[in-house]
């Protein structure tokens, strides 16, 4: 045995030796045409993908990586761009010109990156995805997936390390099926498959058996077909009917009953599994995200979770690392979110609002305009525009001033506000009216209300007592303070 594994070892040290050398003999000679006038390239070597690359001096990029092809601009003189030849480019996706596709990239057959895009090194663009101009996707970074619907990002974002941007959304009533022959296909054959597929995998099975070999499952392309359907183990092996046929109803008492009861789970594993193969394919499920957006490392944005619906993020939003937004939220622009940020499925965020680190939503809340979510929150209920709040459970604590102010609000505006903020959550101790009575008592001040803002955080109220809204979050008055 240890002579084995040493003459293992050897081999595996040998044939990574040689596979080095190719490697660096394969970027020598890149680099070596990167570095060469346009006109020294021969023609056979101007087609990657039929797409059009130039040899700018302007771009460090494939300088960074020695082994970068290097290509001729277009006829229309604009600039090209690179590709590494360790990136995985399908020959059907669409490319912009002037696109910088870093070493280990993949790109899919559906997917369309816009001019100037910039792909680092190990990121990936799956599925149908659109990418518009001048995107950067660092390290890491996954776009999209291989599933129903859509995912499109605007002009100008930035996709941080790592981040999952487009993919499946976690809700469980979400389900999806992939057919291996068309990874973005419904399977419109998974009973047939059960019918008679598995019994084909059995024969073939039983005749690699006896052929003193394994069947191999893989297609011949090393991967296991069956385990992208989640088949349980036992039923990709037909283990269920061998081990019925194991049992002998002449040999022992009680044979027969085990028999039967082995059928009868047989029968109700072949049901269960039908019902997974036969689930729906999931329904189509979308994605718009539009410009100049700034999406840190680690994020994670998801897609739809039913074809009527879409989760939306607006324009010039930092999202900043680790925030998670779910299915079916809608984010409005100019919104700035800290670390940790999390918003469950339907959440519905307005413009120009500020959340510290850690801070969770609870799904189907509303977080108004020029809004503060205070450091390790847990909001459970709408926040009214132009309000902070903070705490488990988080409750209103005045006025975002500081937000206001830095973003233009007139000091008239802001005085106009601090009165009606005072007339409906600062109630006197002598004041016992109600909520509502104060929400009805504001409104007939018509000097307040000739304020937009004061009508906007009015509206805001209003409308979070609507069938189907949380309410507000809770507040208190000068009489329980």
């Amino acid at each position: 045995m240890a002579a084995a594994a040493a003459a293992a070892r050897r081999l595996l040290s040998s044939r990574l030796q040689t596979t080095t050398t190719r490697l660096l003999h394969a970027s020598t000679h890149a680099l070596s045409l990167s570095l060469s006038p346009p006109s020294v390239i021969s023609p056979d070597r101007i087609s990657l993908h039929g797409l059009p690359f130039a040899s700018d001096d302007a771009f460090s990029f494939s300088r960074l990586a020695c082994s970068c092809r290097c290509f001729p601009g277009s006829s229309t003189g604009d600039f090209g761009g690179f590709i590494h030849p360790a990136a995985v480019v399908h020959p059907d996706a669409v490319i912009g010109q002037g696109v910088l596709i870093g070493p280990f990239c993949t790109v899919g057959p559906s997917a369309r990156i816009g001019d100037a895009c910039q792909l680092h090194g190990g990121s990936h663009v799956m599925g149908d995805t659109e990418l518009g101009e001048g995107c950067v996707v660092q390290t890491g970074a996954i776009l999209g997936a291989d599933i129903p619907g859509q995912t499109i990002i605007g002009e100008n974002n930035v996709i941080g390390h790592y981040a999952v941007v487009g993919v499946k959304c976690q809700d469980l009533k979400y389900k999806t099926l992939i057919n291996p022959g068309c990874p973005s296909a419904p399977c419109q054959n998974s009973t047939k498959m059960r019918e008679g597929g598995l019994e084909e995998e059995e024969e073939e099975e039983e005749e690699g058996k006896d052929q003193g070999g394994e069947v191999d499952i893989t297609g011949g392309s090393g991967v296991d077909l069956m385990n992208l359907f989640s088949v349980p183990h036992q039923l990709q092996q037909g283990r269920w009917k061998r081990e019925a046929a194991m049992v002998d109803p002449g040999k022992g008492k009680g044979k027969g009953k085990e028999k039967e009861k082995r059928r009868g789970r047989e029968d109700c594993f072949n049901d269960k599994a039908s019902s997974r193969l036969t689930l729906g394919t999931g329904e189509e499920c979308f994605l718009h995200i539009g410009r100049n957006n700034e999406i840190r490392e680690y994020c994670s944005i998801h897609r739809s979770s039913k074809s009527c619906d879409c989760t939306v993020i607006g324009d010039n939003n930092l999202i900043m690392g680790s925030c998670h937004v779910a299915h079916d939220c809608k984010i409005g622009s100019n919104n700035i979110f800290a670390n940790n940020t999390l918003f469950a499925g339907h959440v519905v965020v307005e413009d120009s609002t500020h959340t510290a680190g850690a801070v969770v939503v609870h799904q189907f809340c509303h977080i108004g305009s020029y809004s503060f979510l205070g450091g390790g929150s847990v909001v459970a209920q709408d926040v009214p525009r132009y309000t902070m709040v903070s705490g488990d459970r988080a409750e209103l604590r005045g006025l975002n001033l500081e937000g206001l102010r830095r973003n233009g609000i007139s000091d008239q505006e802001v005085r106009s506000l601090r009165k009606a903020y005072q007339k409906v959550f600062m109630s006197s101790i002598t004041n016992e009216s109600s909520f509502e009575d104060r929400l009805a008592e504001l409104e007939q001040e018509i000097e307040l209300l000739e304020s937009p803002a004061v009508s906007r955080m009015l509206e805001s109220i209003r409308m979070s007592f609507d069938q189907g809204r949380r309410g507000i979050c809770k507040f208190r008055s000068w009489s329980s303070s």
